[in-house]
């Protein structure tokens, strides 16, 4: 079956019209279609279905790239062969985004190592996929932004922003002491974002010890109580799951063969002259 050829004109009118990328694929559509006698109203829904389908996955995979998610961080890609045990009921009603909808929180908890980072990132891309604007970061590095915009005076600005995003993805939270500001900074996201937006956390201290990470016992006790009572609990135990994302030598291929290097020949000595 030879793919049909597309006339120049075509080919200029499909561009005029942003359906430039139909210019790869609809030769062998058109193709397909005439071996199968298939009527041309059907030809052209599965031509606009085609570029419907590639317009979702480009602006799917353009906000997991404005979100800063590891590209392979994707649930299809998590090893279901690791030494980790969680409920997968609740893992499942998260990959519907209904928590997304509703405007739940998620807290990830357990050690060291286990995949909390993996998973609220693959979250992270179902969310892009149906459509959301997300948002990961360490809980570091949000808490140094927010501290560097109170010089340029864009805190609120930034906090506007955060505040909005569908789902914002705070990892590895409450691992230091907070200051006094940094406290205040996430009381207002928590609360602000609480019934508005979705916010996943991962972490390795339960949120009973989130507590002492606050430099404010009292606006702790505000915000987690607000954050985890809207939240589902993922809690992963056993192994480190980074033991299987660490490279092998049969993973990375054969060493490199050093040259050989062959040694020179012996000059002749010349014979003496008589």
């Amino acid at each position: 079956m030879s793919p049909r050829t597309l006339s120049p004109e075509l080919k200029a009118a499909l561009k005029q019209l942003r359906l430039g990328q139909l210019i790869d694929t609809l030769p062998e559509r058109m193709a397909l279609a005439d071996k199968q006698g298939t009527p041309f109203e059907e030809l052209l829904l599965m031509v606009l279905t085609d570029e419907i389908e590639r317009r979702k996955s480009t602006a799917a995979s353009r906000r997991a790239e404005q979100a800063d998610l590891q590209p392979d961080m994707q649930l299809e890609r998590w090893d279901k062969a690791a030494s980790v045990r969680f409920d997968k009921r609740v893992l499942q009603e998260l990959c519907s985004l209904r928590f997304v909808e509703e405007a739940r929180n998620v807290v990830i908890l357990g050690p060291v190592g286990v995949g909390k980072t993996f998973l609220a990132t693959a979250l992270g891309h179902l969310a892009c996929k149906g459509g959301f604007q997300v948002r990961f970061t360490r809980a570091d590095a949000l808490l140094r932004k927010l501290r560097q915009s109170r010089m340029d005076n864009s805190r609120d600005a930034l906090m506007a922003e955060l505040c909005a995003v569908d789902l914002l993805i705070l990892d590895d939270f409450a691992l230091e002491p907070m200051s006094r500001e940094e406290s205040r900074d996430i009381y207002q996201l928590f609360v602000e974002r609480t019934a508005r937006a979705s916010t996943v956390v991962t972490s390795n201290r339960d949120t009973a010890e989130w507590l002492a990470a606050f430099d404010d016992t009292l606006l702790a006790q505000s915000a987690i109580d607000r954050f985890q009572n809207a939240a589902y609990d993922l809690v992963i135990e056993g192994e480190s799951y980074r033991s299987r994302l660490k490279p092998t030598v049969e993973r990375a291929g054969p060493p490199p063969q050093a040259p050989i290097v062959k040694p020179p020949h012996p000059r002749r000595k010349r014979p003496p002259v008589a």
